[in-house]
């Protein structure tokens, strides 16, 4: 009796955390940078590859970092919520091109819209390993102070616009 009690006791552990898991959504991963200084990065733009940018030279306002390629199916059914964001001029959306080839993003952004006051371009993906992308789209909301406060994956919807992106962007605005 009791060699057949361990095997079902195991057996019933395992379920369970099956079952936990299947309630699980796969979009709350939880980020290590929450209330943490943006990881720095200083790269050229994606307009003007002379110039550069970095999550320092955005201190003092809250602004939102959108991680996006032109390959990036998701990217591009994002898209058009981000241009219709930026035209409300609730927050800066900057772009980090990650992984793309420079004249790819570039034909994108301007065959569809450019929502973002400026893209950095992360040709090698350095910056996006040291932000944690493990694939895009993915967004970041950070703070006056550079703290990193919410990261979303995968697209934007309008849903999470409402109900998440607003809210949190309202009360950080007035901290």
């Amino acid at each position: 009796m009791n060699r057949f009690l361990l095997p079902l006791g195991a057996f019933v552990a395992l379920v369970i955390f099956l079952w936990i898991g299947l309630t699980l959504n796969p979009r709350e991963i939880p980020s290590p940078l929450i209330n943490k200084t943006a990881p720095a990065f200083r790269l050229p733009q994606l307009h003007e590859s002379s110039k550069t940018i970095g999550p320092e030279d955005l201190r003092g306002k809250v602004w939102l970092l959108n991680i996006w390629a032109s390959w990036c199916v998701t990217c591009r059914q994002e898209h058009p919520l981000l241009v219709e964001l930026s035209r409300k001029n609730f927050v800066p959306i900057y772009g980090l091109n990650y992984k793309d080839r420079r004249e790819d993003g570039l034909a994108l952004l301007k065959g569809s819209g450019n929502p973002y006051v400026m893209s950095a371009y992360d040709r090698e993906g350095s910056a996006g390993i040291d932000w944690g992308v493990y694939g895009v789209p993915e967004t970041f909301v950070i703070d006056k102070a550079g703290l990193v406060r919410h990261k979303f994956i995968g697209a934007l919807t309008p849903k999470l616009i409402d109900d998440v992106l607003t809210p949190l962007v309202k009360r950080l605005n007035d901290e």
